[in-house]
């Protein structure tokens, strides 16, 4: 048998914020009482004079590693967080990534944001071949983690068949899936798909479609979202996910926010960077 290569977009990651290596260590010292013992004078003054600019700008902490290395004691620096925007991952690693509760998720919401597909299913009825009309919008959309043409093909006609059922079932579907001041646009554009869905592109979108559309898409839908980890979970979703076990997608992700993490974290919660 033939092998088939199917082709994949890796997801993009920023690192958005970064709380700093300094409240860490305040707070291991405020535990054991030793701030004269530190090596960053913003700490060790800081119960007499507290400059915290100066603490959260600490690049090391010597503290800090002896507890994650030494004593394996990593509660302190879940005080440590770093927050990252994650764009064009799949819903397949959204269930995935989920998992792991120690994070704070704000995920691209699939009923305030499926207009563009809503609308170019309406303005398909007005096409010779609807569904070629409605593949090729599609296409165009950048919807998919999967790339491959043969198979987004097979993807987007299960949506669309999809769709087509729901319509077929539902009398209220156009009202649900059009903006009321939209609604004028199908009977002016009766016969000319193009136009319809250029006039429903730039009229008022149906911001939430509700929950009736979400059915239509798959773990291969793209997903942009923001998650702020404490380094203690981070440290837990890099040895899960940055794994020959796991699923490759999920490695993927876990992989670009290791590339956007500054070292200073990666030293105490990854072996390899321990004493770079």
């Amino acid at each position: 048998m033939q092998m088939y290569h199917i082709e994949y977009e890796k997801p993009t990651v920023t690192l958005l914020q970064e709380s700093g290596l300094g409240v860490a260590e305040i707070a291991a010292r405020t535990c054991y009482d030793s701030f004269e013992n530190s090596e960053n004078e913003c700490v060790k003054h800081a119960m007499t004079n507290m400059d915290t600019n100066a603490i959260n700008s600490i690049e090391n902490s010597d503290l800090l590693s002896n507890l994650a290395w030494v004593h394996h004691h990593h509660s302190i620096i879940e005080h440590a967080t770093l927050s990252f925007l994650i764009q064009g991952t799949s819903r397949g690693v959204l269930q995935e990534h989920a998992r792991h509760r120690l994070q704070a998720i704000s995920v691209r919401s699939t009923r305030y944001t499926m207009s563009n597909v809503i609308n170019a299913f309406v303005a398909s009825f007005e096409a010779k071949d609807s569904f070629t009309f409605f593949l090729e919008k599609l296409l165009g959309f950048n919807l998919f983690v999967i790339s491959d043409q043969a198979y987004l093909t097979i993807e987007i006609r299960a949506i669309y068949d999809k769709l087509l059922f729901q319509y077929h079932k539902d009398n209220t579907f156009i009202n649900n899936a059009v903006a009321k001041s939209s609604l004028p646009f199908l009977e002016e554009h009766r016969g000319n798909a193009e136009a319809l869905f250029e006039a429903l592109q730039c009229g008022k979108k149906k911001r939430n479609v509700g929950d009736g559309f979400k059915h239509i898409v798959s773990d291969n839908w793209k997903v942009d979202m923001v998650v702020t980890f404490n380094i203690r979970s981070l440290k837990n979703y890099f040895d899960l996910r940055d794994s020959g076990a796991a699923w490759f997608q999920i490695q993927w992700l876990a992989q670009a926010m290791k590339e956007v993490t500054p070292k200073k974290y990666l030293k105490l919660i990854d072996k390899k960077y321990k004493d770079v």
